[in-house]
């Protein structure tokens, strides 16, 4: 998955934005103003990445404590979360290591996580809109 497929698939999820809170280098999506995912070129110079983000593109995903070090174990291309939780969050570094389905999977559990955060209402505004496969990933 390259970053425009990723720009893409992220603008897809039901009532996601995109803005840029942190300057024109880091894309934040947000659903109900509550930050899903981001999407920023690596520079190398990501202190604590040992040049792994250099050239590629990265979205940082909210995921379960408990899938976070597994995934990172699995996956060379994912990382703790720069700049983030690294608890509750991960780095995918889009290098083509990580099959697109995969990639596709980690940002809908990202946004199913920030959806079941919201507040009551605001849930059950989205859940009369939406299909609950398209803002649930289980």
């Amino acid at each position: 998955m390259n970053h425009k497929q990723a720009k893409k698939y992220l603008l897809n999820k039901p009532e996601a934005i995109e803005g840029f809170p942190f300057g024109p280098e880091v894309a934040v999506f947000k659903v109900k103003n509550k930050m899903f995912a981001t999407l920023a070129l690596g520079t190398g110079n990501e202190k604590g990445t040992q040049g792994k983000m250099a050239g590629h593109w990265c979205m940082n995903l909210k995921c379960k404590p408990e899938d976070a070090d597994a995934l990172r174990s699995i996956f060379d291309a994912i990382i703790p979360g720069y700049h983030m939780s690294k608890t509750h969050w991960n780095t995918i570094i889009l290098d083509g290591s990580i099959p697109q389905s995969e990639i596709e999977n980690l940002i809908d559990h990202s946004y199913s996580l920030i959806v079941k955060s919201l507040k009551k209402s605001e849930r059950e505004l989205l859940e009369l809109h939406y299909p609950k496969d398209r803002l649930y990933s289980e």
